[in-house]
Order: C-alpha cells, then structure tokens, then sequence
C-alpha cells in the first residue's frame, strides 16, 4: 500500500499529511510512525518513453530531488512522491451489502479545494486591500449637494457635466495670486458634451466676462435645509458661483438659462488641481509661438514646445496679458490647447502603463475634484473617465460659445455678450448631439438623405432671399425673439424686406408661415432658410407691410428655440471660429 493508501487506512487524510519544511521553505509530504512503509510495492504505471523505446528518468524536481539532496534534507523527511490515482472502493462483504460504504474525498478534489482555498484567500486579500484603497480615494472627494444635478450617471445615453475651474486662493502657495480673498468664483468654464454613441464630444467654453442674467437658484445648506438665492441682472457669469452663497448648482442653472443645454453634473477644481495633476502625470507639454515672461503670472518659457507642471504649468493657464489681445477669450484658447495636451499625456502608454503614475493621478485627481451626489463615488468616476475614453481624440471639440463685445461698455474686450446671429446654431447642436467632427460616412449618407428629403417636399421654383417679404410676430416666444430673428435674416440670411410686426394677438404652441397662393415661391425660400417644416407652412392671406406691399406672416411659436436656430432637428454642426480638435499639437500665441 502506497502513501495515500495508508493515509485512508489509518483515517488521516492524506492532505493534511503536507507540512512546511522549515529547511527548504516548501510543502512536503511527511509520513507519519503509524504508517510503515509497505515492503511490497504497488503496481506502478509505465513511464515516458524516449524515441528509442527507453523510458525516461523523472525529472529531479518531480522525485524530490538526487538521494544526496533527499540526505541533506533528513532521513525523517523523505522526498514526495508522485502521486496515483485513487484505487476504486473494494465490493463490500456478501453479508453486509446492506451497509453502505463511506465515501471520502479523493486526494486529488482535497488537494485542488486546498489550492483553491489559498488561492481565494489572496484574491480575498488583494480585492480587500483594492476596495480599501477605493474607499480611501472616495474620502479624497468632496462633495456638495445639489438640487440642479442629476441622481445618478448613466453609461447608456449622452451626458453634459460642466467643468468648473474657481479663482479660489486655498492650498500651499496659493495666497499671492492675485485676489487672496476670493469666496472662489466661475473662472473658468467649460460645458463637456458626450454623444450618446460616444463617437465624439464638444468641449465648449464659457467665457467668464459674458454678460448674463444669473436666475434664482435652490441651494443645500450644510444642516440639510434648503435656501432660495434671489438671482441678478446683467453681470459677468463667474459671479453665478460664489457670490451671495451662490453653489455650483446655480452656474448649472446659468448654462441652461445661456444655451439652453441642461448640464446634468458638475466638476470643480481649483488652483491646486493644476499643479498636483501636472505632476502627477510628469508634466505636460505645450508649444509656444513667441517666449513669455510674464511678470504677473511668472511664466517664464522659450519659444517652441516645453514641459510644464507644478506651479508652471498654473503660470500657463493663467497667463492672459501675453496672448492675443491680452484678454480672457484669448487666454481660453490657451486653456484649450493646455487642456488637450494634459488629455493625450493621461490617455498616453506613458500614463497608463506605469502603476506609480495612476495611483499618483488617482490620489491628485480625488483629491482635487468637489462633485455633485450623483457622481461622488470612485467608481462612478471611473465610468465617467471611462466613457470619455471610447472618443478618440480627433472626434473632441474644443470651442467658445460664440460672442460680441459689449456694446454697454464702450471697452473693447472688457465684457461680451451672446452673439445671437450665430451662438444658437452651435447650442442647437449640441443639445441634438450632432457632431462637430465628420466621424461616420453613414453620417455623410444620412445628411444627404435629409437634404434630398428637405428637397422633395420644397420642390419647385423658391424666390431669391432678397425678394422675400415677412413680417415676423411673437406668438409665445420669449421676449425680444421677434426683433433678434429679424435682425439674423437681415444679416445672416439676405432677407432683408423683413419687418418687426410686435405680439401676435394670440399665442402658438408651434411656429407657423402663412403666405398667399402667389408667395408659394417666398415661403419655400423662407422655409429653406429658417429650417421650417412643411407642417409649419400654412397657405392662406398676405399683409400689407410698412412699404404698402403684400407680405407673409412668420408667427414664432413656443417652440421657437432662438434666431437663426433650425426648428426642424440639425444634421450638420455649424462652423465655430477658432475651433480645434483635442489631436492637434497648436502653438500659443
């Protein structure tokens, strides 16, 4: 009888006969007095054969190791042996069939459930100390309740999360910047656009001097209870943060009233996130066109590409008197150019192939992220940053919301305001997810459907812009829409014999062009021009307009979204001044 054969013979389990040598550090098998070997040895099976029809001697690692190598170790501790497949159970005496034999594990499924066991112990141990760490980065974020933020984040549709970056002088080194006593405003803004199909996104920023009306907005005090924060009239829009206890659930409403896009989540850093990330990351690298040392950020750079981090690389993104004009829209174009670059270096093999730069980046990005409820969880930021990385750089559109100066200021570059003739095309856009970027050819082949469909149902002859004649009403849109698509067919359009007809005396839930048998032509043009569907053409009488010429009649509805803004869904994006791709390497200028 074998080894194994004694172990069930004597009631030991032959598993529990591997004991630690304390003089190899390994697992032996150790035969204890009651089980003398047997004299008679067990049929053994044949081994392998060489070519030559020899059988092969077992490897040394196999056997235990030479005899000498068996001496070193002690005579009480003999070398493994192989181990055999379990002998089937002997057939019970005649007299006690009745009597059911005991099963017992065979020695193979005890010695596979103990390596199985230690095996689970270390994935046991490593996914304790993993979700320790997770819980451990969790206790890095900050949280602020708000009631503009959405629940939870889905992985499954398009989302909006507003990046929202405060003049706010807290952590080390800080303080000298400028004004120290901040309560840490809207500085910088940025509106990030994921499609559905994550295909592309639109980075889009908000200038911090545009002129807005900052709504009411629902805060969450530290004790639970809730406070109404009255909103203001014609001032900047980084004072929708910060200012009269103002959180960033009230710069979340402050988009929705600018662009009509409703963000469903925020992100806040302030100055210390630029550092620690830059750092964590071994710096990012950024071209300029001509050197800079500038005196009130202290960025001190050659011409040509250089690596920044730490407190250079906040020097860079809050340099604004050595680009451009010296103003904030041509530092934003910076801050564009710096984000992208700082996107490929966390995207890059680099980054992700170095365990020491994730944990670092895990420990700086927690640390310097304050987020809304919905997305406080490690992992759900993981999804988030996870999401964002099925879109390939090149389909990442960085772009400002497109503004005029102030004409209330008499400054050139001091404050701007929407540019009503060409920002609605762009937030249309984007609240439709249309791309900004050609990223299908099925997109191409969809758009040229759409245009041969637009065609079949305008079909026939369409007057010339400038012999088109509309009087245009308000007929339960907002106030002043009236005169702002006037003046975009005016100046965009070519429809210049338009007039402002004032409020309809009724209010439409639709927009609606009606127009005489003779103006056929006209309203298809108009429909053409504006977007409209055929629903929306509506065959009946002319008006006489202020030159005592026949005229139609636009009545815009409720579901007029803004001047120049398709009423039927976009298919392609408009072109935005300055626009760029998170894949292009640009100069600062």
């Amino acid at each position: 009888m074998d080894a194994q054969g004694r172990g069930r013979a004597d009631n030991i389990d032959p598993a529990d006969q591997w004991v630690l040598n304390p003089d190899t550090g390994e697992y032996e098998l150790r035969l204890g007095p009651s089980a003398p070997q047997s004299a008679v040895p067990g049929p053994r099976r044949p081994g392998p054969r060489n070519s030559d029809g020899r059988g092969r001697g077992r490897d040394d690692s196999a056997a235990g190791g030479t005899r000498e190598m068996r001496q070193a170790r002690g005579a009480d501790v003999p070398a493994p042996r192989r181990r055999r497949a379990a002998e089937p159970e002997p057939e019970p005496p005649q007299g006690r069939r009745n009597r059911r034999p005991v099963k017992k594990k065979s020695t193979a499924k005890k010695a596979l459930a103990w390596t199985a066991g230690g095996t689970a112990f270390v994935l046991v141990a490593v996914g304790t100390a993993g979700y320790l760490y997770l819980k451990h980065l969790e206790g890095n974020v900050t949280t602020t309740e708000t009631s503009a933020a959405k629940d939870g984040f889905s992985k499954d549709d398009a989302f909006n999360i507003l990046i929202i970056g405060t003049d706010k002088r807290t952590g080390k080194g800080n303080e000298g910047y400028g004004d120290k006593g901040s309560v840490g405003h809207a500085d910088t803004n940025i509106l990030l656009h994921v499609a559905k199909d994550r295909t592309n996104a639109t980075a889009l920023s908000i200038p911090r001097d545009l002129i807005v009306d900052v709504p009411d907005c629902e805060t969450i005090q530290p004790d639970g209870s809730k406070k109404v924060i009255a909103g203001t009239s014609d001032v900047r829009f980084n004072t929708s943060l910060g200012q009269d206890g103002r959180d960033p659930g009230c710069t979340m409403n402050t988009v929705k009233a600018v662009t009509g896009i409703t963000p469903d989540h925020f992100m806040m850093v302030d100055f210390n996130a630029v550092k620690t990330l830059t750092t964590a990351v071994g710096g990012v690298d950024v071209c300029l066109k001509h050197a800079v040392k500038d005196a009130d950020s202290h960025l001190d750079l050659p011409a040509g590409p250089s690596k920044v981090e730490g407190e250079q690389a906040l020097a860079f993104v809050r340099t604004r008197h050595s680009w451009g004009n010296q103003g904030d829209l041509d530092r934003i174009k910076v801050q564009q150019q710096f984000m992208a670059s700082l996107m490929r270096k966390m995207s890059s093999g680099d980054t992700l192939t170095s365990p020491t730069k994730l944990v670092k980046l895990a420990e700086a990005a927690t640390k310097a992220l304050t987020v809304d409820q919905g997305i406080n969880s490690v992992s759900t930021l993981k999804d988030v940053a996870l999401e964002l990385k099925k879109v390939p750089p090149k389909n990442i559109s960085f772009m400002t919301v497109p503004v005029v100066d102030n004409p209330a200021d008499g400054v050139v570059h001091k404050t701007v305001i929407v540019n009503d003739s060409k920002a609605p095309a762009v937030f249309d856009a984007i609240n439709n997810d249309v791309s900004f970027t050609a990223v299908k050819k099925k997109e191409k082949a969809a758009k040229a459907a759409a245009k041969d469909k637009a065609a079949a149902r305008l079909k026939g002859e369409k007057s010339d812009p400038s012999e088109v004649r509309v009087r245009i009403l308000n007929g339960g849109a907002t106030q002043g829409s009236a005169q702002a698509e006037l003046n975009w067919l005016q100046n965009n359009a070519g429809v210049l014999k338009s007039e402002n007809g004032g409020n309809a005396p009724a209010q439409l839930s639709r927009t609606t062009l009606e127009y005489a048998p003779d103006q056929a032509a006209q309203a298809r043009r108009l429909a053409a021009v504006m977007g409209l569907s055929g629903s929306a053409l509506k065959p009946g009488k002319s008006v006489t307009n202020a030159q005592g010429l026949p005229a139609m009649t636009l009545t815009l509805g409720k579901d007029f979204k803004g001047a120049g803004v398709s009423l039927t869904a976009p298919t392609k994006a408009p072109e935005v001044d300055g626009q760029h791709t998170a894949d292009k390497v640009e100069c600062a200028s």
